[in-house]
């Protein structure tokens, strides 16, 4: 029975950087990282276009499905989530955003933890962070101000994109003909503005958490290993003396058989939104008659384990143009692609080296909302779905989705079996509240479109259609376009030690259940405004702070 100080359970985003941390403390834990996905040696991983081929793809994505939602008119939607090293870092959308000051503060009020508002997350996103702009050929012309919010010299890389486009450029200008301001940085602690998002990529390649975290260093460390191909099918708990339930470790199903590992310190479970809730339920943590339910024994009756799910709904408005070249027809021959991909060979610039979304913007449906309550990507490009062929026509996509959801969904397990998917049920467009902003965000958009700017290219809307106009037309046409921007976040919520929905307590810490933590997008109570996968790196820096501070105790 192999045993460690502590067992990492996905290699993930924030499962990357906890075992970069936890086995670089001068060699004095041992620490094992346990993946259910292969190694990130797929080559369309690396070429940020690529994220087309790995979402959908099983080498790389779960391929979870939603349940059909009242909100989206009974559709269902392709849920990616990472299985492989990396997790989402490596098929995600690349785009750095930290979100807003007021994210964390309120984090901070509903934990009763001072230690999660904004000043104190700060210096946490800095400590891996490796900003282009504080580069020595950019620093000098580089503000003050910007250096004292950014880092450089950590191992998460933020480059500038590797290219432009006419129509995006337009639709910035016409942005800030509508009153929304210029900015050249979404990461300030109010992201209010639009430009052009920045990414997590290295010379044009892009850079997941494996190449930070674990390349090379952690593959030289002795008192690291790392499984690969090994499926946790439950955490091992014990019941002491004392009558407290203390979680030892985890059966893990590996391509060799099933191997039973303990941990002497802590199991840190760092399988993301999806998986975390589904682990805690198929171990007997979670709530009772769920686990009844499946003929689980409950270990642990905990009630919060896979509620709270909160996720960002894109709603996508496209519009033809004219006079202006989009991906659309660059892309719809042979030449123009051979083209695109020899550019990308040669300079490692161009479409290929582009993120799903280029231009964002952030702001508000109404002067009711103090703080910008949606987010804009904005694209060069247009199609039915996800996965289907580019228009014939030169079009572009401009996304919106509402920052702060108040609606709330669940992941629940659908057997007591480890192979077969939870029951992901999102539950969007469930409030009026959000009803309103969906409605209310598609005549925004329009505002933009309407605008000087943009009128040289004769935009032309082709969904959801110029002939829908209320209220209610436009919250139900928004259930027929919108879909996903992949940030599932809050079925392992953390909070207040009186809030029986809690799972975690503010240092993410399972409740109840001694010797195990959730340090994932799991553990957030609220979604923060705007992507969330470098959100989910600053929680790991400071989870791990804390599981080395207790070691230490």
């Amino acid at each position: 029975m192999p045993s460690f100080d502590y067992i990492v359970i996905g290699a993930g985003t924030a499962g990357a950087l906890m075992a970069n941390r936890l086995s670089d403390a001068k060699g004095l834990s041992r620490v094992l990282l346990l993946e259910a996905g292969g190694h990130d040696d797929y080559h369309w991983i690396h070429i940020p276009v690529g994220y087309l081929y790995c979402i959908g793809n099983p080498r790389t994505d779960w391929l979870y499905q939603t349940q059909a939602d009242p909100g989206l008119n009974g559709r269902t939607l392709r849920y990616p989530r990472g299985k492989v090293l990396g997790g989402c870092s490596s098929i995600n959308g690349m785009i750095y955003m930290r979100g807003q000051s007021r994210d964390y503060d309120q984090w901070a009020a509903l934990t009763g933890d001072d230690s999660w508002r904004w000043d104190q997350c700060l210096p946490y996103f800095r400590q891996h962070e490796n900003h282009w702009r504080l580069d020595p050929d950019q620093a000098a012309q580089t503000s003050e101000a910007f250096k004292a919010l950014h880092g450089h010299g950590g191992e998460w890389r933020v480059e500038k994109q590797r290219l432009r486009w006419d129509v995006l450029d337009a639709f910035a200008q016409a942005a800030q003909q509508a009153g929304i301001p210029a900015t050249d940085d979404f990461n300030r602690g109010t992201n209010e503005g639009v430009g052009y998002f920045e990414v997590n990529q290295k010379s044009g390649f892009r850079w997941n958490t494996a190449k930070a975290f674990l390349r090379p260093t952690c593959f030289g460390r002795p008192n690291f290993e790392m499984w690969t191909g090994a499926h946790v099918r439950r955490l091992l708990t014990e019941r002491g003396a004392d009558g407290l339930l203390r979680c030892t470790g985890a059966e893990v199903v590996t391509p060799h058989g099933v191997e039973t590992v303990t941990a002497t310190r802590e199991v840190i479970l760092c399988a993301g939104s999806i998986g975390s809730a589904q682990i805690l339920q198929l171990s007997g943590i979670g709530p009772g008659a769920l686990l009844q339910q499946h003929g689980i024994p409950v270990q642990h009756d905990l009630p919060g384990v896979g509620e709270n799910l909160q996720d960002h709904l894109q709603i996508r408005s496209v519009y033809k143009v004219q006079g202006v070249k989009t991906l659309n027809t660059l892309a719809a021959t042979s030449w123009g692609k051979a083209k695109i991909g020899l550019e990308y060979l040669l300079r490692r610039t161009g479409p290929m080296s582009m993120a799903p979304s280029q231009l964002g913007a952030f702001t508000r449906t109404s002067d009711a909302f103090v703080w910008p309550n949606i987010e804009y990507h904005v694209q060069p490009l247009s199609l039915d779905a996800f996965g289907q062929p580019l228009h014939a026509f030169n079009a572009f996509t401009a996304s919106v989705c509402n920052l702060n959801p108040t609606s709330r969904g669940h992941v629940r397990i659908t057997s007591p079996r480890h192979e077969d998917a939870p029951a992901i049920f999102a539950n969007y467009l469930s409030t009026p509240e959000d009803r309103q902003v969906a409605a209310d965000s598609l005549r925004v958009t329009r505002r933009i479109v309407a605008q000087p700017a943009m009128q040289p290219y004769r935009p032309e809307e082709f969904k959801p259609g110029v002939q829908y106009q209320s209220d209610e037309d436009l919250a139900r046409l928004a259930g027929d376009i919108a879909t996903t921007i992949f940030h599932p976040v809050g079925t392992c919520r953390m909070g207040r030690a009186d809030d029986p929905t809690a799972v975690v307590d503010s240092r993410l810490r399972v409740r109840g259940v001694a010797g195990l933590r959730v340090v994932d997008a799991s553990v957030m109570p609220t979604i923060t405004s705007g992507n969330t996968n470098s959100p989910t790196l600053m929680l790991a820096e400071r989870a791990a702070q804390w599981v080395l501070a207790d070691r230490l105790a």
